[in-house]
């Protein structure tokens, strides 16, 4: 087996205090569902070694190998706004650290893999459905260009979980560089143990921050990069239009990743009010609320990493407000050059905001589709002000659309658009395929029947989202009326 799997790794070696070592509880009969090719040849590993019965094993969770320790991760987190002292990785087992060709170094999970000190009530298991559509999404993430954790393959088994009715278990191998969160912060404050908070601070600058170690206050330069890399990556998420659904504190990257995929959503007609969680039933993850929420948690982070700013309360907060303040013209600034290469812009104008805002505002009065809209105004032609451009077919009045196009081509032309130029340069920001939850639900529904193809045939559309791919054009159409019926919630 061609694996050089690190068991002691630099996160291992912190020791205990940050997490518990668990054996992963055997998969009865594994099979493998997915690989990632791609991925693998990363790391050195080819597909064939991928189904491999020794590396099923392995990433099944039923073989442990020499010399590796795996171990729960240990957490809180502010979830749904409300303070939950201890959580942790309930289902997930870090085996150890991998290495890839360009020398960096991964941490490699396996979600799924049975019960932990961290799992309360729950049963340490994951389930294909939620398994395939985290495999698929942080995969589709890449694919945009948006950090995010990757997906490297999924086990299943004929082992019966029950969720809202019985489902079949599975393990979702995952990698990032760290899995550390918001919450490994928390959880020491709350303790009133500010040595482990030390300790997680060093471990970052020296492993995942180095740069910093030369600044004044290299803490605070830490804190201030994860406030900028936050902004930054909420930012994407809403200039692609994707809502993650469960932005506690514990699900929020100290690397700035999009982590832990469950009720996400990827907006289909735009609603900036959309609620992607089933169980969110105030809305609080909305999609419109998440820039706001980004900002909330990151003041838990804050809070949590206060002793390490000054010994002085009142100084330390005040260093914490100053880096916070960072947030939003952090937000607002990637967005507002984001949106701005969504509609073609090189140039800046201080009517730009009006402008996108002013497109926002009639999609939503007309249900037009996010994805498909942005797309097709790469079709936009100056001289006739949009009347030949095919994003006006997503609008119910299409005469709002062309009121709009009026505007609009008056912009282009004070910057001497080329329409060709900025067409072509458009297609590489506006994605044609996205994640839409009806095309996840089919790969799910082919899956509960031993049909893996559509997770592969999905898997490959998502990691070249811009390109046109005409031979797949029916992922791009509209979703069909029972999309709207699908629901998502916290167990998925």
């Amino acid at each position: 087996m061609n694996i050089h799997l690190d068991g002691n790794g630099r996160f291992a070696r912190l020791g205990e205090t940050f997490y518990s070592q668990v054996s992963p509880d055997p998969l009865p009969e594994p099979y493998m569902v997915s690989a990632n090719p791609q991925l693998a040849a990363r790391f050195g590993l080819d597909a064939e070694e991928l189904h491999g019965e020794e590396m099923l094993a392995l990433l099944a969770g039923n073989r442990v190998p020499r010399g590796v320790r795996p171990l729960a991760m240990l957490y809180a987190g502010h979830q749904f706004g409300h303070f939950v002292p201890q959580l942790g990785d309930g289902r997930a087992l870090m085996l150890g650290e991998l290495r890839d060709g360009e020398g960096k170094i991964w941490e490699l999970q396996l979600k799924g893999a049975g019960l932990t000190p961290y799992s309360r009530s729950g049963d340490g298991r994951a389930v294909l459905r939620s398994s395939i559509r985290e495999y698929l999404c942080s995969e589709a993430m890449h694919g945009l260009g948006i950090p995010t954790t990757r997906a490297l393959c999924i086990v299943g088994s004929d082992e019966e979980v029950y969720r809202e009715q019985i489902e079949s278990a599975a393990v979702l191998t995952r990698l990032a560089p760290s899995h550390l969160r918001f919450g490994s912060f928390e959880v020491f404050y709350y303790r009133n143990q500010h040595q482990p908070l030390s300790i997680l601070a060093e471990y970052l600058l020296e492993h995942h921050y180095p740069h910093l170690r030369e600044e004044d206050h290299p803490v605070l330069a830490l804190f201030r990069e994860v406030v900028a890399r936050s902004a930054r990556l909420i930012a994407q998420w809403q200039l692609v239009g994707f809502a993650h659904g469960v932005m506690n504190t514990d699900n929020m990257s100290m690397l700035g990743l999009t982590l832990d995929y469950g009720p996400f959503g990827f907006l289909d007609a735009y609603d900036p009010a959309f609620i992607c969680n089933h169980s969110d039933h105030e809305g609080r993850y909305s999609f419109e609320n998440q820039p706001s929420i980004g900002y909330w948690n990151l003041s838990c982070l804050a809070q949590a990493m206060l002793p390490l700013f000054a010994p002085e309360p009142d100084a330390a907060v005040e260093l914490a407000k100053d880096a916070l303040a960072d947030y939003e013209p952090a937000f607002m600034s990637a967005y507002a050059d984001g949106m701005r290469a969504k509609l073609g812009l090189v140039t800046r104008d201080a009517e730009d905001h009006k402008l996108a805002t002013g497109l926002l505002k009639i999609m939503q009065a007309n249900g037009a589709d996010y994805t498909r809209t942005f797309r097709a105004l790469a079709g936009f032609r100056s001289a006739d002000q949009g009347a030949s451009c095919p994003a006006a077919d997503e609008f119910a009045d299409r005469d709002a659309f062309y009121r709009w196009g009026v505007d609009y081509a008056a912009r282009l032309r004070r910057e001497d658009s080329n329409d060709e130029i900025r067409g072509s340069a458009m297609n590489q920001v506006n994605p044609k395929y996205v994640l839409r939850n009806y095309l996840a639900q089919q790969a799910i529904d082919r899956a509960l029947n031993r049909d893996y193809s559509e997770i592969e045939r999905l898997r490959q559309l998502l990691a070249r989202p811009f390109d046109e791919q005409p031979e797949r054009d029916a992922y791009a159409a509209l979703p069909p009326d029972w999309a709207g019926a699908i629901s998502v919630s916290c167990s998925s």
